[in-house]
């Protein structure tokens, strides 16, 4: 079974011949102990974008400057109601972001006219090339961006410290913008569902302790339902990067559409183990993250927690180990290989739970 393959089929709760193994295209280097762990089957996940954004209104420069080995970029755009700018900084797998659109209240026209000026159009062929290119190595995924709610809560209009000042004190404002987003993201849900990408995740990086059961089912369920909607017309599959505690959200995501739980976090980095999200979540498929914390731990024990997540699992239908967040660089190689070691343990010794 090819990676892709095992990775797909996984997707769609079929058996496969061992828990795929997975990791995002920008976290570790094309060296030869990458090259090793991929002829072993581990799969690439590369994240790529299936439409553009053009702002035909809105005049975008960017001057980027070094100070020391420290890399800035400072983005202007130019609108009828005034300038708004950027401040960021190369951080190689994550981008430091020093300044967001909004810094004054006077900033909210522009930020309107910025977002309403949003159009958005096919980029399927660049999709599709890059995965021909890859073939067999790699899996594909699209995305929508970010649920309204959450763009504006950590995505690039506000810091999230302003988002809960400005959510007390300017509450119709902010719900100005998220009226927009919502339009904009429902222009979005048929390019991505008519796009060559088999699945792609809609947000996430939820914070359950700021967000809070109630306004989740009010401001987030119903996005993901709308666009599960349009993704299954068409017999696409969606996820969502559920990375952080999700115990008090649980019953919420249990009654959406979801397909799959992308970046689930098992404790004890989290307040789920994996045989509780198993529980609470039992049609979805769940990708899971393999615990940060336990790539500081020794190869034999990093090995034994793998085939205990497989083994907690139970059936093997719908389950993935991936890497979706930051792993030590003096560690990646050997826990890397640790994990493979432990799921193909698993398959070894469980073959009733796996494909021949």
């Amino acid at each position: 079974m090819t990676p892709r393959a095992r990775v797909e089929r996984a997707l769609r709760r079929e058996r496969v011949d061992r828990v795929p193994f997975t990791m995002y295209e920008c976290m570790i280097p094309q060296c030869a102990a990458e090259r090793a762990l991929r002829n072993r089957g581990m799969c690439i996940v590369n994240r790529l974008p299936v439409f553009r954004t053009l702002r035909p209104n809105v005049r975008t420069t960017q001057q980027v400057f070094w100070e020391g080995d420290r890399k800035f970029t400072r983005t202007v755009h130019e609108t009828p109601h005034g300038p708004l700018s950027t401040l960021t900084e190369d951080g190689g797998f994550t981008t430091w972001r020093h300044e967001l659109l909004l810094k004054r209240p006077e900033d909210y026209a522009a930020i309107r006219f910025f977002l309403r000026d949003e159009v958005y159009e096919p980029a399927y062929a660049e999709f599709a090339r890059a995965q021909a290119a890859f073939g067999e190595d790699a899996i594909f995924r699209a995305n929508f961006g970010l649920e309204p709610m959450q763009e504006l809560i950590s995505g690039g209009v506000m810091p999230m410290e302003r988002f809960c000042e400005e959510w007390v004190e300017r509450r119709d404002e902010v719900l100005s913008l998220y009226a927009i987003l919502v339009e904009n993201r429902r222009r979005i849900y048929p390019l991505v569902a008519q796009s060559p990408a088999d699945h792609a995740n809609y947000g996430g990086n939820v914070t359950p302790e700021i967000i809070g059961p109630e306004n989740f089912a009010r401001y987030f369920v119903p996005h993901y339902q709308e666009a599960a909607e349009v993704m299954h017309r068409h017999g696409k599959l969606i996820g969502c990067h559920f990375d952080a505690n999700t115990r008090i959200l649980a019953p919420a995501i249990a009654a959406t559409d979801l397909d799959y739980i992308e970046a689930f976090t098992p404790a004890p980095d989290t307040d789920q183990t994996l045989a509780q999200a198993r529980a609470a979540w039992p049609d979805k498929v769940l990708w899971i993250n393999f615990p940060s914390s336990v790539h500081l731990q020794p190869d034999a024990t990093v090995e034994r927690v793998a085939f205990d997540l497989a083994e907690q699992a139970g059936a093997t239908e719908g389950i993935l180990v991936g890497i979706t967040e930051d792993m030590p660089p003096e560690r990646w190689q050997d826990s890397c290989r640790s994990i493979m070691d432990g799921l193909d343990r698993h398959a070894r010794t469980r073959p009733d739970r796996y494909t021949p």
